[in-house]
């Protein structure tokens, strides 16, 4: 079975991670092809993506899904909160019927430490101190997530997504989102190479 990782978070909201080995076929099967994509590679992620929603949670209206201007899938009733991540042969996805969530997962590269000035705030870099590849690549990781959570799109990750620090167990960045002036807990993972964060609001 190629999900790598599943995660019931509470009642209403589970999480689980893809491994894409199957062709277009396997997925066009089961799945909708809500836009037109191009891209062999990126047609498969996105297809993987969707497919997760219903393996999450079977009877996801995967029809009624919707795409906002900022590129935010939605449905129009929030019947399901939802955010969904690409990144190499992986899909991520998150659903709540409860709770707004955003999810993203990245593969560590270099030149995430040569761009960290555009998103990691000097107050930060003193807090969080990052040294490795794989820790600058879970920060980006997170704003993104908080990112795909606020929806709207607008968003300064230096300015705007503020991390006061880790938890003690260094699974979690404590969040002040400036937009909402909104407390977040951003929690974090590394797995199977991959770095994954998520946010569900309380």
């Amino acid at each position: 079975m190629p999900v790598i990782f599943q995660e019931e978070i509470n009642n209403s909201t589970r999480l689980g991670i893809w491994k894409i080995g199957e062709d277009a076929a396997f997925f066009k099967e089961k799945v909708p092809l809500h836009r037109e994509v191009t891209h062999p590679h990126k047609m498969l992620q996105h297809l993987a993506g969707r497919f997760l929603l219903q393996y999450l949670f079977p009877g996801f209206p995967y029809h009624l899904i919707q795409v906002a201007e900022t590129r935010k899938p939605f449905l129009p009733d929030d019947a399901y909160h939802f955010s969904i991540s690409h990144c190499g042969d992986y899909a991520a996805a998150i659903v709540s019927r409860d709770h707004r969530v955003g999810i993203d997962i990245e593969i560590p590269v270099e030149k995430v430490v040569a761009i960290r000035h555009k998103f990691i705030s000097p107050a930060e870099m003193d807090q969080l101190n990052p040294l490795s590849v794989a820790e600058h690549t879970q920060i980006w990781s997170a704003k993104e997530a908080v990112y795909k959570w606020y929806g709207l799109g607008k968003v300064d990750f230096r300015e705007h997504i503020r991390f006061t620090g880790y938890n003690d167990a260094r699974s979690q960045f404590n969040c002040h989102f400036m937009l909402t002036d909104s407390r977040l807990k951003v929690q974090l993972q590394q797995l199977s190479g991959l770095c994954l964060s998520y946010v569900v609001s309380e």
